[in-house]
């Protein structure tokens, strides 16, 4: 029978962009948090004498050939196991293509655990992520779930102490943001304001670090604030408190000023109890998030963005447990 995964999506609660690297990718520092919003992918897949993927999905513009990334992961997971095996894949698609939710790295990573379950035959941890590294930059953070650190492309990843579960509201608006052209424009605006690329990586690093407190073994946080015992503040109280950003609204927002004001209208009023805990641009967008302290707060903001024609959605953050206890619907059920 096939198996059916849930593919969660994830926003960057903050992104700092750094300078560009010898492999013509941008250094980045990045948190992710993994949202309960999620797509199916189901994966039937027997062991052949010779490989052959097919894949299929309810949108037209995903890509059904080996430019997927869902199709690239089992190809190359197959070869590092060393099987042949014939395997359908069938992408259920319900988010906006590139819209700054990480969809179709999660479709991978839903692919390579449908691909697991079906061959009885699992790819060691290091080896998952040395694989979904290859494929894409934000591939690595849904095998960890949760609030999760990135660094270098967004590749290397690192789990962080899981958030509390909040209401979140996504806001998708109709245009589509170019990545590719955000970071020409980073470039550029970096150029003539002569802003230092790693001085942004390392304004995020350190709120990182205060708000969660040990650093993680690669260094990245060498001016970490250790945590203390008597540490109560919630860490995305603390994460805010630092003034945490995505560094490409500097660039995106100017270019779509509609995308600003859905922020606004995210972040609400001064009340309190209805205004965002943070909002903010996930990814290069075109897709933004407002975190609230409750339902109701979260309705609110929902109907605000629909009063001016914005659609939206409320889902909440995932955090890691719930994240892998959540993840597998096995043999079609």
């Amino acid at each position: 029978m096939p198996t059916s995964v849930r593919s969660h999506t994830k926003i960057n609660l903050g992104l700092a962009i750094g300078p560009l690297r010898p492999d013509r990718f941008h250094q980045l520092t990045t948190v992710y948090q993994t949202l309960d919003l999620h797509e199916w992918v189901t994966v039937d897949a027997r062991t052949a004498p010779a490989t052959r993927i097919t894949l299929t999905s309810t949108h037209p513009q995903v890509p059904i050939d080996d430019r997927n990334t869902a199709w690239r992961m089992v190809e190359r997971c197959l070869e590092l196991s060393g099987l042949n095996a014939e395997v359908y894949i069938h992408i259920d698609k319900q988010l906006p293509v590139q819209g700054g939710l990480g969809a179709g790295s999660a479709n991978a990573v839903a692919a390579l655990l449908g691909l697991e379950h079906e061959l009885k035959r699992r790819l060691s941890p290091a080896a998952r992520l040395q694989v979904a590294a290859e494929v894409g930059s934000d591939i690595p953070l849904f095998l960890l779930g949760g609030a999760v650190v990135g660094v270098g492309r967004g590749e290397e990843v690192y789990p962080l102490p899981d958030i509390p579960s909040l209401p979140c509201v996504i806001a998708l608006p109709v245009i589509g943001v170019s990545t590719p052209q955000a970071y020409r424009d980073w470039d550029d605006l970096a150029a003539l304001t002569l802003v230092d690329p790693s001085a942004t990586i390392g304004e995020l690093s350190r709120s990182i670090a205060a708000a969660f407190g040990e650093p993680h073994s690669s260094g990245v946080f060498s001016e970490a604030v250790h945590a203390r015992e008597d540490r109560a503040e919630d860490p995305l109280l603390a994460l805010v408190r630092t003034g945490i950003e995505n560094d490409f609204e500097r660039v995106v927002f100017p270019q779509y000023p509609s995308l600003g004001e859905i922020k606004r209208i995210l972040v609400g009023g001064p009340s309190t109890e209805d205004a965002a805990i943070h909002a903010g641009l996930s990814g290069s967008g075109s897709a933004l998030f407002g975190l609230y302290r409750t339902s109701g707060a979260a309705t609110a903001a929902l109907e605000r963005l629909e009063r001016h024609g914005v659609t939206g959605l409320v889902t909440r953050t995932l955090p890691r447990s719930d994240y892998w206890r959540t993840m597998m619907m096995a043999d079609g059920t």
